[in-house]
């Protein structure tokens, strides 16, 4: 589907569709997702999860955590027995979930609202906010950043950090107030690093909407927005993001052509960054591996692109204030380090009292309960992270890496029905960190 002038200055009532259905929800019938409880380690778990070959959503390393895993219906009897015994010896009571009962059903379920959600009508020239009643293809995403900015000429332009592997220009948008643009402290929000994170993508331009749209009428927005220049990119992994949409709904990493040596592309686009990427406790070297950092730091042109982008402000006159990079699922509002369980940031103890009061007062929304901390420590390594990238390289002390919505229930496969409450939780957890930021 193509449209244009989503924000036009007549009323005009799009077709009922958002992406092209082709079957990026094949190859999921029949596989059901499990949170396997882990005991004081995971080494038995894992070797397991290996050996089968399993795609595993989400692992904290942590103990007394869980593992999020797909487990095929051909290898179902011989996994669950197996993990039965490793809980039973390691002394674990709890019982192993059932995420989703059958994930093609799921994301079949999902396709369905993609399709059927997206009808809505624009009223005299007013931004109408009916886009986040479901989600939508990578075009259509770029079209709705090109008609926002239209809409709000006097407080937004289209910004760009490059072009992606496969040549797409990675958009964002730049929200600036009264005195025009690049004059005043930075804030930088990403969204989609992970392709099969749609919910952020979505949560992201309901932050940029709210900046714009309540610019003329809220003296509370009107002094963020007057104090500070936003970058915001909805989705930064434009290629991978497509490709979640047209051919493998789960897919993670960018689509970097295989090395040499494997058959397996793409690389992990938050294991890519040059701060701590030789550290061997928090991504893989394995190419097929979701998690697989690359052949060197900044491999990717995404990723040098963004960080160039990131770093000239920084290291403007006016500087960086703040930097978030949001992904899904576990809802958590984290800060440095990931490279390390043990250092401690510099700012940590600030950082930590802004987590707090972005998770209390997104949870004041509807009561979605968010946990904070160091990423390492509450959640898992990560080495080659862009959030401990922004914090140690590029000095912006207020850097941020968030887990939306939700805890498990539907992981990554996120009804489109949670858009909008995931964006106006956020917004209230984001107005509280641009409220308290020293």
């Amino acid at each position: 589907m193509k449209f244009t002038g989503i924000f036009a200055l007549f009323a005009v009532v799009l077709p009922a569709i958002a992406i092209p259905v082709r079957d990026h929800t094949t190859g999921y019938d029949g596989i059901k997702v499990l949170r396997i409880p882990t005991g004081n380690s995971t080494a038995r778990l894992d070797a397991l999860i290996d050996t089968l070959d399993l795609s595993v959503w989400t692992h904290a390393s942590l103990p007394n955590s869980h593992i999020d895993v797909e487990v095929p219906k051909n290898v179902f009897k011989k996994f669950t027995s197996s993990v039965g015994q490793i809980l039973k010896d390691e002394g674990v009571n709890a019982a192993v979930e059932v995420m989703h009962e059958d994930l093609g059903v799921s994301i079949r379920k999902e396709a369905e609202g993609l399709v059927t959600a997206d009808q809505f009508t624009v009223q005299a020239g007013l931004a109408n906010d009916a886009w986040f009643n479901a989600y939508h293809s990578y075009n259509d995403h770029i079209t709705w950043l090109n008609d926002l900015v239209a809409t709000f000429p006097n407080n937004a332009r289209i910004v760009s950090s490059g072009t992606s592997v496969g040549g797409r220009d990675i958009k964002g948008v730049n929200i600036f107030g009264s005195s025009g643009s690049g004059t005043k402290p930075a804030i930088i929000w990403h969204g989609n690093i992970h392709a099969r994170e749609w919910i952020t993508s979505m949560t992201v331009e309901y932050l940029a909407y709210s900046l714009l749209n309540n610019y003329a009428n809220s003296t509370e927005v009107k002094g963020y927005v007057d104090k500070y220049d936003f970058y915001i990119f909805p989705i930064t992994n434009p290629d991978g993001f497509a490709f979640s949409q047209t051919n493998t709904r789960l897919w993670r990493k960018n689509r970097s052509s295989p090395p040499s040596g494997s058959s397996c592309y793409g690389r992990d686009l938050n294991r890519n960054w040059n701060v701590a990427w030789s550290q061997t406790n928090g991504a893989s070297t394995s190419p097929c591996a979701d998690t697989y950092k690359g052949q060197s730091a900044a491999d990717t042109p995404e990723v040098r692109g963004l960080a160039a982008f990131i770093d000239a402000r920084a290291r403007s006159s006016a500087g960086a204030k703040m930097f978030v990079d949001w992904h899904s699922y576990s809802q958590l509002f984290l800060y440095p380090y990931g490279y390390s369980c043990t250092k401690v940031a510099t700012d940590n103890t600030e950082l930590g009292r802004l987590a707090s009061g972005f998770a209390t007062a997104l949870r004041a929304v509807y009561g979605t309960r968010y946990t904070t901390g160091p990423i390492c420590s509450t959640i898992y390594a990560t080495t080659g992270s862009s959030t401990d990238y922004t914090y140690d390289v590029s000095k912006i002390k207020y850097s941020f890496a968030a887990e939306l919505r939700d805890t498990g229930a539907n992981g990554f496969v996120l009804p489109a029905s949670q858009i909008r409450p995931s964006g106006v939780e956020t917004w209230a957890g984001v107005k509280y960190l641009l409220a308290n930021m020293a």
